[in-house]
């Protein structure tokens, strides 16, 4: 092979070795063009288009997660809000049940006071009958021991009752004189 081209040179002495062959110029250059326009026309578009797609699906990527992110914050200021509603409509029926409840208390301490004083006054009416009745029963006891005891010592029979009613009556009528001075500071 290298003899070959040193007979092949040795045929071409005046050609210069440093400068190429015409036709072989002249091939890859137009092998060059040919390429030149295939990337140009064919491979540069598609590298273009891909590289575009791959922009858009990032950018397209990007605002989607932009738009959820806004979305999600959106979400729990609302979220936050309802929350703080809640808590201050919890708060305000609190307040209420509270007032409520102090409310229903002191009308429960009237409605006990109330009857408290209706059972006094109940009792007391009770007593002032009690006492009345025993008061009568008593002077009419009295008054028929004080009327057989009279009719004792008197000797006579005091069977009439107007009679006995002003002796009893004249009798409780001394016992209570003797109890007032009695009574009386002296």
């Amino acid at each position: 092979m290298v003899s070959t081209t040193l007979i092949r040179a040795a045929e071409y002495e005046d050609a210069n070795p440093l400068l190429p062959n015409p036709w072989e110029a002249a091939v890859a250059g137009i092998g060059f063009i040919v390429l030149f326009i295939i990337v140009v026309k064919v491979i540069a578009p598609r590298f273009e288009q891909s590289y575009q797609n791959r922009v858009e699906a990032i950018e397209g990527g990007l605002n989607q997660a932009e738009e959820a992110q806004a979305e999600a914050e959106a979400l729990r200021a609302e979220y936050e809000q309802q929350l703080a509603d809640s808590r201050a409509e919890a708060s305000k029926i609190r307040e209420e049940a509270r007032a409520e409840g102090a409310q229903l208390v002191a009308e429960a301490q009237e409605k006990a006071a109330a009857e408290g004083a209706r059972i006094r006054e109940q009792a007391q009416a009770q007593i002032e009958a009690d006492r009345a009745a025993a008061a009568a029963s008593l002077k009419a006891e009295v008054g028929t021991l004080a009327t057989q005891l009279a009719s004792k010592i008197v000797g006579e029979a005091l069977d009439d009752d107007a009679r006995s009613n002003r002796v009893v009556d004249r009798f409780l009528a001394d016992l209570d004189a003797e109890q007032q001075s009695q009574g009386a500071p002296q």
